[in-house]
């Protein structure tokens, strides 16, 4: 794959991937604990009686790998990851602990701005666990630099 460092770089369908991260209970109670502190993300058997039949993480905390395993994964090279939002955010199965998770990216559009050096590429970007059950989905809306 050509090196990707501007927004004129990417194309409709290019494809990136990010390392793997194994996410632990202690990083589940952690982030739950400042930031989601609900049973399901804190405690084994008050989880058990939630709707997840087990501790898992919390949503926010699922997001948050994402976004940290998106930027290893360096799809517009040394630009940093600016977003005007995100679509399709989704959720669709637990990640528990012990889970092992990596991220795959497409180029789903490219839109060049007619009045400033840049343009919006829309990513979609899917979370996967080492079963490769899909896990979250999201597609944001990134600013990514033209060459001038």
């Amino acid at each position: 794959m050509a090196q990707v460092e501007w927004f004129d770089d990417l194309t409709v369908g290019m494809r990136f991937k990010s390392p793997e991260v194994e996410v632990t209970e202690a990083d589940i109670k952690r982030f739950a604990a400042e930031f989601d502190p609900q049973p399901m993300h804190l405690d084994h058997e008050a989880a058990k009686q939630t709707l997840f039949k087990g501790l898992a993480a919390s949503g926010w905390h699922t997001a948050a790998m994402a976004m940290n395993l998106a930027i290893q994964a360096r799809p517009f090279g040394p630009h940093p990851l600016i977003g005007a939002g995100v679509d399709g955010l989704r959720w669709t199965i637990p990640v528990r602990p012990n889970d092992r998770l990596h991220l795959v990216g497409e180029v789903m559009s490219l839109t060049p701005s007619k009045s400033k050096p840049q343009g919006i590429a829309l990513v979609k970007w899917t979370m996967f666990n080492q079963n490769g059950e899909e896990v979250y989905t999201f597609t944001p809306i990134a600013i990514v630099p033209r060459r001038v």
